[in-house]
């Protein structure tokens, strides 16, 4: 019965909250997780777990190195499937309502300098693969896109004519992210002269980016792609979609982008996941400040 809760609350989210397929998977794993750990205990009636139920699931993640940032998904996992079940009219009160999120401690933001960017968006060449290499490597730092939204990107999301990408991401509404000019070239470049010679006899593939095999290229191939061009463009840093969405965030707020514009274009639900970047905001204003003023 318990299983059947939460394929139902899987099924609510994909309906009504239209997440992508990651998503769904973490919310299943994560509320899985606790039915599981709720049935060890003895405790098989999942509508009938209280608060401290909850806090004994936290603390056994926290005894097995558990980050904090994982204990909260997994914690915001669990309070969204109790709130379904509240809605549903199969419980009245959430057990995890008087239960605080664990403290986050903040990581220093790991990002590329302009100078960088630069060297990685020169280094693909002009071959086919080389061609799309540069779209996908200008339209990530161009728009901050997660790596799982390039990769679900379809040709009918780009429209050149007015400089967009259009994005479902992982909220209920679709967001639309401007393009700029070197990455509405590339993606001309690309679309013109190099994705038919990719696609080949496979007409039907409704991908933006595809393989060379003419298939929707994969997390996998991005992740390869940006060692190869790191290594080229002679980055010692291991690059990572991550780093360049990181890269995009700053470099935008630096240059004077307002942090709900940026949430908007970055698809945070929350502002406080914007805000992070802050903080390399800071730092770089205070190296300017050492080295400009003289009495630093």
């Amino acid at each position: 019965m318990d299983r059947s809760y939460k394929d139902k609350f899987v099924e609510y989210l994909q309906r009504e909250k239209r997440m992508s397929a990651n998503t769904l998977d973490a919310y299943s794993r994560d509320v899985q997780e606790f039915i599981t750990f709720e049935g060890v205990r003895g405790n098989a009636d999942i509508l009938a777990v209280t608060g401290t139920e909850i806090v004994a699931f936290l603390h056994r993640l926290k005894a097995e190195g558990k980050s904090s940032s994982t204990t909260n998904r997994k914690l915001a996992s669990i309070r969204s499937f109790y709130n379904y079940l509240i809605s549903e009219g199969l419980i009245t009160d959430n057990p995890t309502v008087n239960i605080k999120s664990p403290k986050i401690e903040r990581k220093e933001i790991d990002y590329l300098q302009v100078e960088e960017i630069e060297k990685l968006l020169d280094a693909p060449d002009d071959s086919y693969k080389g061609i799309r290499d540069r779209a996908i490597l200008e339209v990530l730092y161009a728009t901050g896109l997660r790596v799982t939204e390039i990769i679900e990107a379809d040709v009918i999301d780009i429209n050149l004519r007015m400089g967009f990408i259009t994005c479902d991401g992982d909220m209920a509404r679709a967001r639309i992210v401007p393009l700029g000019r070197p990455a509405r070239k590339a993606l001309e470049e690309y679309l013109v002269n190099g994705r038919d010679a990719l696609v080949r006899d496979n007409t039907e593939e409704e991908a933006l980016f595809v393989n060379v095999q003419g298939k929707r290229i994969t997390r996998q191939g991005i992740w390869k792609m940006l060692k190869e061009y790191g290594k080229i463009a002679g980055i010692e840093k291991k690059l990572t979609p991550n780093i360049i969405r990181n890269s995009f965030a700053v470099h935008m707020l630096q240059n004077g982008a307002d942090l709900k514009s940026l949430q908007e274009m970055m698809g945070h639900e929350d502002i406080s996941a914007t805000q992070v970047y802050l903080s390399a905001t800071k730092s770089r204003i205070k190296d300017v400040y050492d080295k400009a003023h003289p009495r630093a």
